[in-house]
């Protein structure tokens, strides 16, 4: 978990695919992602704990990434290591930047396109998670959860490529 495009979702991804277990995103419960115009309409909570325990349920392991601070502490007692990634918002929101348009494209992200005001309003969120203003997905929101988890937590707050942050995590992963 972390800060939106500090790499969460690679590193999730990149994890499972080395442990060979599934990986599943918060953002994929949380949200109707397969409306027309994504990540407008949320998913209320009991029916976002119901479907990420149906897909934790689903596997013997398994590597989750995303948020799920409040609505999803329910889940808490499942973790073994929980990763917090955070970076500036200065690298973050030129990722964040990239992806979604390469996700959706200039035309629906740029002035005029039916996301751009969905885009641009999620960029200032992400941007504002630095400090007091993504509300539960601020720095100092998320250090608070964090400090209730009754598991290893590994913090990284340094770029690094995503082989080389693989690496770090399942080295701790494998003590």
């Amino acid at each position: 978990m972390g800060a939106p495009g500090a790499g969460t979702t690679c590193l999730g991804r990149a994890l499972a695919e080395r442990l060979g277990c599934p990986h599943f995103d918060t953002d994929d419960v949380y949200w109707f992602t397969d409306d027309d115009l994504p990540y407008r309409r949320k998913r209320n909570p009991d029916h976002r704990r119901k479907l990420l325990g149906e897909k934790l349920n689903s596997a013997e392991s398994w590597v989750l990434s995303g948020s799920l601070c409040g609505w999803g502490d329910v889940f808490i007692p499942q973790f073994e290591v929980v990763v917090w990634i955070w970076l500036p918002a200065s690298i973050r929101i030129p990722r964040i930047e990239n992806r979604e348009r390469q996700r959706y494209s200039d035309a629906r992200l740029d002035p005029g396109g039916d996301l751009h005001l969905v885009f641009e309003k999620f960029k200032k969120w992400a941007a504002d998670c630095d400090g007091d203003g993504g509300g539960l997905r601020s720095r100092k929101n998320e250090m608070a959860w964090l400090e209730n988890l009754h598991c290893p937590v590994l913090k990284i707050e340094e770029e690094m490529e995503i082989g080389e942050i693989t690496e770090v995590v399942l080295g701790v992963i494998r003590i």
